[in-house]
């Protein structure tokens, strides 16, 4: 059955990133050519006023757009996943970063591999996100998303943090160390995999725990269920650590304070032009060893 056409379509870029606003521009003429109605992120009016586009904010253009393509690093397609993954619009990714784990089309291929999914010709890949909630004596201190992960991370200073580890309500133990990684299969190949972590094939319904220099030899990462609540208690007195998703700004912690973080209710629709392949992704990211007869 013929798939219905992406008549209006959002762009997202790296306002500061000229690399970006220069495939951004080849993808409004190309967008044209092929008679879709584009709409940028208002954050993008002020850097390409000469193309008299209408702008939106990202709620407005998940409400309204059939598509969103993202040009820019992983980074830039985190933040607008966050955004728009409760609008259910289908999201592209246009590599302008370093490793393009999510962001898999080269600017060289934007006119042939835009071109396919225009015509109908891409797979979906739904990604779950991660709900972040910091309670402080029974009232709300904080929240936030993230698509990768969330991070309990020691703050400003170098001294570890104690906290109480609680999974679907049952206790899992006590720890000193220098944070606590919770991370998403999308996450698996971000910050959890440096520090020692697992990679995930993104349609694994889990997340993984990775300790961050934990003070036991012990503790190793820990793969859970993705529908499981996660539960920290911060037993630290001495340190205020914070709680950050997808690396942004984070929530500064107390001693008593109380993160829960739980599975989205909406997914990321994640596209990818035909023949998308998670494991030579790996190898081509990641330097993994090519099959014979590759080179």
């Amino acid at each position: 059955m013929p798939r219905e056409p992406f008549r209006n379509i959002g762009l997202i870029a790296k306002s500061d990133s000229e690399q970006a606003l220069y495939s951004l521009r080849q993808l409004v003429h190309f967008l044209h050519g092929r008679a879709a109605n584009v709409i940028i992120d208002r954050e993008l009016s002020d850097a390409l006023p000469e193309l008299g586009l209408q702008a939106s904010t990202r709620a407005q253009m998940g409400e309204s757009c059939d598509l969103v393509i993202v040009v820019g690093g992983d980074g830039c397609l985190l933040g607008a996943a966050r955004a728009l993954a409760r609008f259910d619009v289908p999201v592209l990714g246009i590599n302008r970063g370093r490793l393009g784990f999510l962001t898999d089309i080269l600017p060289s291929e934007i006119e042939s591999r835009v071109g396919q999914v225009l015509d109908g010709d891409y797979e979906i890949e739904k990604r779950f996100l991660l709900d972040l909630e910091v309670r402080r004596a029974k009232t709300s201190a904080g929240e936030g998303a993230a698509l990768n992960d969330v991070v309990l991370l020691s703050g400003d200073n170098v001294h570890m943090i104690e906290f109480e580890l609680y999974i679907d309500g049952l206790y899992v133990y006590n720890q000193r160390s220098d944070g606590l990684i919770i991370s998403t299969p999308t996450g698996s190949t971000a910050y959890a995999l440096s520090c020692g972590g697992p990679i995930m094939h993104p349609k694994i319904d889990a997340m993984v725990l990775v300790p961050l220099n934990p003070h036991t030899l012990t503790s190793r990462p820990l793969v859970v269920d993705g529908n499981s609540e996660i539960k920290i208690r911060i037993t630290s007195s001495k340190v205020q650590p914070l709680a950050s998703c997808d690396g942004q700004d984070g929530i500064r912690l107390q001693h008593e304070d109380v993160i829960y973080v739980r599975k989205k209710p909406h997914r990321l629709k994640l596209i990818h032009p035909p023949g998308h392949d998670f494991y030579e992704a790996c190898r081509s990211k990641l330097g993994w060893s090519s099959r014979p007869g590759d080179n």
